[in-house]
């Protein structure tokens, strides 16, 4: 009986698994906190990269007199490109350019062109404008001011879903991020698109 209860507080009293089981505790953890950080990295930079390639978009087309399809593809190879090295092909985005009026400072679309990037990286214009021409739109305030009036504005949207690789931090159906950008023509009133002069002057 003795020998037993020496045995039972040598097995209390012992100490050698202790490590093994604090870190069988803490591990997973560790783990999800890891991949949370990844996963949380990745998709601020995501958003960054749709925020660029927003700017980028406006900034490209502003600098035109007049732009064709080829123009625009060319474009969004530059947002391809800017992606890297994420996949591009959940890259949605569209330049639209806004006529500002006059006298009532309503926005209305003159011209909109969407584009999309196949899994094979393929930039190609969409088949459907998300803008349809006379469209009313409207703009951030500081935009619609009265120095504002009679300008153009160009207008590009973009929309990236991204799927984190491990969805048990993040959402795994993915989560969306959208941004816009505006800028005024630099080299003209207005950029040309299948038309010879501006339409509103």
């Amino acid at each position: 009986m003795q020998k037993m209860s020496l045995r039972v507080r040598d097995l209390l009293n012992d100490r050698s698994g202790l490590a093994a089981v604090e870190f069988a505790f803490v591990f997973p953890m560790m783990v999800v906190m890891y991949f949370g950080v990844v996963e949380l990295s990745s998709a601020i930079s995501v958003d960054r990269k749709a925020t660029q390639v927003a700017r980028t978009l406006s900034d490209l087309t502003s600098q035109s007199v007049s732009v064709v399809d080829a123009d625009l593809i060319n474009f969004g190879q530059a947002a391809k490109a800017i992606m890297t090295p994420y996949p591009p092909s959940p890259l949605i985005f569209s330049i639209t350019e806004v006529y500002v009026d006059k006298t009532t400072a309503v926005a209305r679309v003159q011209w909109s062109k969407g584009l999309t990037i196949d899994t094979s990286g393929n930039v190609a214009i969409a088949a459907a404008a998300p803008h349809n021409m006379g469209d009313v739109v409207v703009l951030p305030p500081g935009l619609v001011v009265a120095k504002a009036k009679g300008t153009y504005v160009i207008w590009s949207e973009v929309s990236y879903k991204y799927t984190p690789t491990v969805g048990y931090v993040l959402a795994s159906t993915g989560i969306t991020f959208r941004d816009a950008a505006f800028t005024r023509p630099r080299l003209a009133l207005c950029v040309l698109y299948q038309t010879s002069s501006c339409p509103e002057s």
